[in-house]
């Protein structure tokens, strides 16, 4: 007896046993970057964060990409940390293999936390990288003194003692001074000098932290 064969239905192809690899991304979620998201990071190449006044603090670097170039055209911001948290100062584009240049003129004394920012595009996560004091400065005339006897802000002077006098400014003020490529950050720790046109007289420890000859400027940033 001849028995007419019953017709199939299409099943899909998970169903029939044939499993399309979920992990091999189809050319068009390539395409759309569905590969998942790529990690970012900032190369610092080189920086001037020492800078009087009304001159340029510059830093050159290069953005990588899942450690490769980044391409051309991506936003690179330089933030300093205020009181209602970081802001930016300056920014540019990247160029050829993610390489980038910066350059910012402040205009005040003082110093102040900063950082790159790289806040991501496409598939592309954000990313940013600390690069610590900007200090802007001005010009002051300074001497130094050592010995002994009793500081004006309390407490002994003695050659490890580091800090400087000062006339006017509270006692504990933070100063830094930077001369001939050398920075320190020191607390005004007695009063003085009493030399007409000079602002900072040195302890012994600090002069030779910094390397100073005796009399003569320094940058400080107050």
């Amino acid at each position: 007896m001849y028995v007419p064969a019953t017709p199939l239905s299409a099943a899909p192809l998970d169903q029939a046993g044939i499993v399309v690899a979920a992990d091999e991304p189809t050319r068009a979620s390539q395409a759309n970057g569905a590969g998942g998201p790529e990690r970012t990071a900032l190369k610092l190449v080189r920086d001037e964060l020492n800078v009087l006044a009304d001159h340029r603090a510059r830093i050159a670097g290069e953005l990588l990409s899942d450690r490769r170039p980044a391409p051309a055209g991506q936003l690179v911001t330089l933030q300093a940390l205020g009181r209602r948290g970081w802001h930016a100062v300056a920014s540019t584009r990247t160029g050829a293999r993610g390489r980038f240049r910066l350059s910012y003129s402040p205009r005040r004394t003082g110093s102040r936390w900063v950082r790159l920012r790289y806040a991501g595009a496409g598939p592309e996560l954000g990313s940013h990288r600390r690069l610590g004091w900007l200090n802007v400065y001005r010009l002051a005339e300074a001497s130094w003194y050592g010995g002994g006897g009793g500081l004006a802000c309390g407490g002994e002077l003695t050659s490890s003692t580091m800090g400087v006098a000062n006339k006017t400014l509270p006692c504990g003020t933070l100063v830094t001074l930077h001369y001939d490529g050398r920075t320190v950050r020191v607390p005004v720790v007695d009063r003085g000098p009493y030399v007409a046109g000079r602002e900072f007289d040195l302890t012994e420890a600090t002069k030779a932290a910094l390397g100073f000859s005796g009399v003569g400027e320094v940058w400080s940033t107050d």
